[in-house]
């Protein structure tokens, strides 16, 4: 079933209904669940193409318009804004930038569209980086076409703004751009499939990633390479610790802590955690990556052993935007302890 079948069955009430609100999420009135739920549908997406910007390779998607939210103070915490589908949104476009040789998807570079058509500037931003259920981790906005016809996308990367270890270090440094041409045309974009979810919808769970052999997922390594800390939960999303000995940290025991969704281990990127080990004060986790790892949330601790007592704080929840299924989740987030299992 594609969009335009979903809305033809759907009845003139129920179209309006979906104004704003993103597909034919909008057909069910429901009040929005607590932490990760499955959606009231799925629906595919079209390879725009892929591109080499330096040493990173991007792959970009369109579907249709989405509703999403964005992550903003709210007094002494953090909430959910909803951004909206406007009037002239034609396209949701989606970027994921890796690295071509280990195929890890690479958060932290800042990704930026242009889109041009016979020379002509159609729209241009920054767009956000963003969490789906069926993509993972991408770069994603909503963007309005002049109507049917041959675009050109320019997509921008800056240099990747995290320490890099082992074969990553002196990577990802340079800001780079590449062009992709976009045959556009509404008749394609309305045959995009839909499929609606009837018994799952609105409960805890997520549905499976889309499998793209062109764009990789970014799923989190599971188990964590290295000495096994244990893992802990907070605000529906996983972590994974462990403890890696190796030169290309330095010295000290390394301390890992990897970052995920619950049921699929997408990674989760946009935090900001601390760690205490025994007791004593805490210390701030970087944002990195590595070949083995992956992304990750880490530092060099003195005298950290596999037999630690670990305790994180995730002091600024995900900065990431939510598809649906994931806007109330990764929100609320209290410390919590690694356990071994």
């Amino acid at each position: 079933m594609n969009r335009r079948e979903v809305l033809a069955g759907a009845g003139t009430a129920a179209i309006t209904s979906l104004a704003g609100c993103g597909g034919v999420s909008g057909l069910f009135a429901r009040p929005t669940p607590e932490g990760v739920y499955v959606p009231d549908h799925v629906e595919g997406m079209e390879m725009v193409g892929t591109a080499t910007l330096g040493d990173v390779r991007v792959g970009l998607t369109y579907s249709y318009p989405h509703r999403f939210w964005t992550v903003e103070r709210d007094g002494d915490g953090y909430g959910t804004s909803r951004v909206d589908i406007a009037d002239d949104d034609t396209v949701h476009l989606m970027a994921v930038p890796w690295d071509p040789e280990t195929e890890l998807v690479l958060p932290n570079t800042g990704l930026s569209v242009a889109i041009r058509t016979q020379g002509e500037l159609v729209s241009q931003e920054v767009i956000y980086p963003m969490l789906s259920q069926r993509m993972g981790f991408h770069y994603g906005a909503n963007f309005p076409l002049d109507g049917d016809g041959t675009y050109e996308v320019t997509v921008s990367v800056g240099g990747l703004s995290i320490p890099r270890y082992g074969g990553y270090e002196g990577r990802f440094d340079g800001a780079a751009e590449a062009t992709i041409p976009f045959e556009f045309s509404a008749d394609a974009l309305s045959a995009i499939p839909y499929r609606q979810l009837d018994e799952r919808r609105f409960q805890p769970g997520a549905v499976d990633p889309m499998s793209m052999d062109a764009v990789p997922t970014g799923v989190a390594p599971d188990p964590l390479p290295g000495s096994q800390l244990g893992r802990g939960t907070s605000g529906d999303a996983v972590f994974l610790g462990s403890v890696v000995t190796a030169d290309r940290f330095g010295p000290d025991p390394y301390l890992a802590v990897s970052a995920r969704t619950p049921y699929n281990g997408l990674v989760i990127p946009g935090a900001g955690l601390s760690a205490s080990v025994e007791g004593s004060g805490p210390v701030r986790l970087d944002a990195a990556i590595d070949p083995e790892l992956g992304f990750h949330y880490g530092r060099a601790v003195p005298g950290l052993t596999p037999a630690s007592d670990v305790e994180v704080a995730v002091d600024v929840p995900p900065q990431v935007a939510r598809h649906v299924g994931y806007e109330t989740a990764f929100l609320e987030m209290p410390s919590f302890t690694l356990d071994a299992e």
